[in-house]
């Protein structure tokens, strides 16, 4: 047993040394790591830069400048002008009622199908893959393409969607469902279900495969039904999930022009132009400027209602905790 002497504090064990050049050669390889990772990076960041950002801020300032195919070298400086016109324009306001029935008539079907379908193949069955395979396949398709494809599913003299009409007695002669004004927005949106219903099988079917089994067991031994269940252990489990993924397919939906103009081009008359659709056709008009405030006010609406969804989210998803 050792004493120490009054006054004195004992002596601290010594600290273990370094091994030379431990510490530096430990920074020089977190230097020499994060100028690697920066070198694989660059590249990227510089694309992204040139192709993205660029392009936008061109585009943004554009709005305020008289930017046509005609002065593409000088562009005056012209301030709210664009936005003028644009709101004075009776058909800009006739696109922005297209466009609510456009992603509303889209997106609840392709969210009720879509939920149908990924309940059906989180069972398991025989060729479940084979399903799930078919199911996924029209995602993997352009949005284009999918419109050329019903353009002639639609045509009114030798489509194959008349042809089951009058095969099966709904209809007494063909219907001009691409030139009339009428059914064009329909056929459109028939078009875009099938086209979309594939994401939310998607989305749902992965999330339904994060519920716990234990819940369900829990639930049968209380004595709950199917409906039940679905509605107070699957819906509030993926209800996160289900929000995000009816966000970003309405934003989708929102700047989904492509196969609207492999249909229609927004015909006829302009009935199934949809904002972003018509403002491909301002720019092709050779006026820049007021596409591109069209632009910007796309861009405020899409921020806008992000940002209240996204709280609406937040507040139901807290309450539920």
């Amino acid at each position: 047993m050792t004493t120490t002497a009054p006054g004195r504090r004992a002596a601290e064990p010594a600290a273990p040394a370094d091994p030379p050049g431990g510490r530096s050669n430990r920074r020089a390889f977190t230097r020499r790591r994060a100028l690697t990772i920066g070198a694989f990076l660059a590249p990227a960041f510089i694309a992204v830069a040139v192709f993205t950002y660029y392009p936008m801020l061109v585009g943004s300032l554009g709005a305020f400048r008289t930017w046509t195919i005609y002065n593409v070298a000088d562009q005056p400086w012209s301030g709210l002008d664009n936005f003028r016109t644009i709101l004075a324009d009776p058909l800009f306001y006739g696109t922005v009622m297209n466009t609510i029935v456009w992603v509303v008539g889209s997106i609840v079907p392709q969210f009720v199908i879509g939920f149908a379908l990924a309940l059906w193949m989180r069972r398991k069955f025989r060729f479940r893959g084979l399903y799930q395979a078919l199911v996924f396949f029209p995602w993997a398709i352009s949005g284009f393409l999918i419109g050329v494809l019903f353009r002639w599913m639609f045509n009114s003299e030798f489509g194959v969607i008349n042809d089951l009409l009058l095969r099966s007695g709904l209809v007494e002669s063909p219907l001009p469902w691409l030139a009339s004004p009428a059914l064009a927005m329909p056929a459109v949106i028939i078009a875009n279900i099938w086209y979309g219903v594939t994401f939310f099988a998607i989305m749902i079917l992965a999330a339904l495969q994060s519920v716990p089994d234990e819940l369900y067991e829990a639930a049968a031994l209380d004595g709950a039904g199917k409906v039940r269940v679905f509605w107070n252990v699957t819906v509030p489990y993926i209800r996160t999930t289900l929000a995000l993924t009816v966000l970003l397919r309405t934003i989708w939906i929102f700047n989904f022009p492509d196969l609207i103009f492999g249909m229609t081009a927004g015909g006829p008359g302009g009935r199934t132009h949809i904002v972003t659709s018509y403002m491909i056709e301002i720019t092709q008009q050779g006026e820049y400027g007021r596409a591109s405030a069209l632009g910007l006010i796309v861009m405020l609406v899409l921020a806008i209602f992000a940002v209240f969804y996204l709280l609406a989210t937040r507040e139901k998803k807290e309450a539920y905790r």
